[in-house]
């Protein structure tokens, strides 16, 4: 009885404090009165001190008040709608620092779903190519995406023979879920003119068996002599794409999310969907940043006036936010830049293959130099520690040359970052607020099991640091990569404290527990150091009086439940910008 006594009085001690933030924050401006309260929850705040507050209000699509109950009925009007949460936890509504949302949306409804559990061998993913190929006349091409060796009892790559059988007369290719590589049937094969005499495309590979002949598997650089014969999808494809991604985030309880890549078509979508009043999450969007100092300087001529999100975010909802780069490929497919040879099956050695740049290293930092002189905001994709340090490098030497505080430059991915990287990210960061990782922590659970045997058993402990980030005073911003892994960023949240594989082929834990964080650094990952990349941390990814109402309530609170509950935890409603965009079936909000 003391101990439950005890912890009514610290809620009580919490709540007021709560209370008086609240009222320092209105200050002496008086704010509108709220149309909606919602009260008696358990509010994480995500705020400097992360207080846990009782009540929200909200006028229009901003917050008003934050604490108690009482703090919220004060800041009501007197028609309010009032609800009550009864005890449901409240965030601010989840963000993604790296989604494919406009190309993976399509991908769902277009191509055949291989990822698991649908494919968990190879007679799996045969089947579900034989299948579709019956729905098709000959000769058209088709096209599945997710599957991974990892996950395959056989724990081996597809190959040309394995889809043969169950297509010859149609023309297969199934992207890998990294997305840096996938596998052709023969037909492809001989559509695309690949022969044992091929040579490799510049920054790719054609996988050989050991007579030299195409196994059907094409490595990064080497997928374009494939996919450039297969017909592009069509706008109203991409279209559908979107407005089905918007309503599947925010039913995850996600306002928001940065989009790499983009394209001018791209854009202007965003553009229609958000002047219907469908496009109930922000998009912070990064151009295609090409590979080539002439692509560069038409990026620049073309969007860096409108590309200046420290300068404005616009309208908040739709940003021009910078360009997106590649340095080196997959830790998948054992293409990413490393100093030292791959690992196989996690103690063997791929002797000889230490990955490559995917561009020319020295045009990237070109590039990487041209856009920071344009005042752009950059992030690069890279992997593997020799490719980390190279974007690290180059990042230094441009503040070093031309001091530009506040571009927030990114590194995409991250993944096993060198000592040296991580003082140079620490050092940008505190000085020259650049040098931001924006890494997947769900990349250790959902291709954990490849990740790990590719790694190897000393250097997957490196994978994604984020205990050496807190302890060098770093932040950093969650994405889920989606289509990569799926985009449900509780199960980011929860890998970065548990740091689990899916099927456990190497262990649990074969990456460690030692970079673990706690639930309230990795929430933070997923909402206000997100909103910093994508330049918003003022307006939203935190529940706090003046911010946009961005808000998710959840049937549990990922504070006080146990880690692996996390993974699973409900969304039951989403606000976006005041309004109530998701709803839980059997919902009474």
């Amino acid at each position: 009885m003391l101990r439950r006594r005890s912890s009514f009085a610290l809620l009580a001690v919490a709540l007021l404090a709560t209370s008086a933030f609240t009222i320092r924050r209105l200050g002496t401006a008086q704010p509108p009165p709220a149309d909606v309260i919602y009260v008696n929850g358990r509010i994480l705040t995500v705020d400097a001190t992360d207080r846990v507050a009782q009540a929200v209000a909200v006028a229009g699509n901003r917050i008003v008040a934050v604490g108690t109950n009482a703090d919220a009925e004060r800041a009501a009007a007197p028609n309010a709608r009032r609800i009550d949460l009864r005890g449901r936890t409240m965030t601010p509504g989840l963000l993604d620092a790296h989604v494919h949302f406009s190309g993976s949306g399509a991908d769902q409804i277009f191509v055949i779903d291989l990822s698991y559990p649908n494919v968990k061998s190879v007679a799996d993913a045969a089947a579900a190519v034989r299948a579709k190929a019956a729905t098709l006349p000959k000769g058209t091409w088709i096209q599945g995406r997710g599957w991974d060796e990892g996950k395959l009892a056989e724990r081996r790559l597809l190959t040309a023979r394995d889809l043969d059988a169950a297509s010859p007369e149609h023309p297969v290719y199934l992207t890998q879920t990294t997305g840096h590589y996938g596998v052709a049937n023969s037909v492809a094969l001989r559509l695309a003119g690949i022969t044992d005499t091929t040579p490799d495309p510049p920054a790719g590979t054609i996988d050989r068996a050991p007579d030299g002949s195409p196994t059907g598997v094409l490595k990064e650089g080497a997928q374009s002599l494939v996919r450039r014969l297969i017909p592009p999808r069509t706008v109203a494809q991409t279209e559908r794409g979107i407005r089905e991604m918007v309503k599947a985030f925010n039913a995850e309880g996600m306002t928001g999310g940065k989009d790499p890549g983009i394209s001018s078509q791209t854009w202007e979508l965003y553009r229609k969907i958000m002047a219907d009043d469908s496009l109930s999450v922000r998009i912070f969007a990064l151009w295609s940043g090409g590979r080539s100092v002439e692509g560069a300087t038409r990026v620049i001529a073309e969007h860096a006036a409108t590309s200046r999100p420290y300068e404005s975010t616009g309208d908040d909802r739709l940003i021009s936010g910078g360009v997106k780069l590649y340095i080196d490929g997959s830790g998948g497919a054992r293409t990413a830049w490393l100093y030292d040879d791959w690992n196989m099956a996690y103690r063997d050695v791929d002797r000889g293959n230490r990955g490559y740049p995917t561009s020319n290293a020295d045009t990237i930092r070109l590039l990487i130099r041209q856009y920071h002189d344009a005042g752009m905001h950059v992030s690069v994709h890279a992997i593997g520690d020799r490719g980390i340090d190279w974007v690290m490098d180059s990042y230094e030497q441009a503040m070093r040359e031309n001091p530009k505080r506040g571009l927030r430059h990114g590194i995409i991915h991250a993944n096993i970052p060198s000592d040296h990287a991580i003082a140079v990210m620490a050092k940008l960061q505190r000085e020259m607020d650049a040098g931001y990782p924006e890494p997947s922590a769900s990349f250790n659970w959902w291709l954990g099991d490849s990740y790990a045997g590719n790694f190897g058993e000393k250097r997957a402990l490196r994978l994604n640091p984020f205990n050496t980030y807190r302890k060098n005073g770093m932040t950093w911003a969650n994405g889920s990569d989606f289509g990569v892994t799926p985009f449900a960023a509780r199960y980011g949240i929860w890998s970065a404290i548990a740091r689990e594989t899916l099927l456990g082929t190497y262990g649990a834990t074969p990456f460690g527990t030692a970079e673990s964080v706690n639930v309230q650094t990795a929430l933070r990952a997923a909402t206000i150091w997100t909103a910093r990349q994508m330049f918003l941390d003022s307006k939203i990814g935190s529940i706090e009086v003046g911010k946009y109402a961005d808000l998710a309530v959840w049937d549990r609170d990922f504070y006080t439940v146990p880690t692996a509950a996390i993974k699973d935890a409900k969304c039951l409603m989403t606000v976006f910008n005041g309004k109530v965009v998701y709803r839980a079936e059997g919902s009474s909000w």
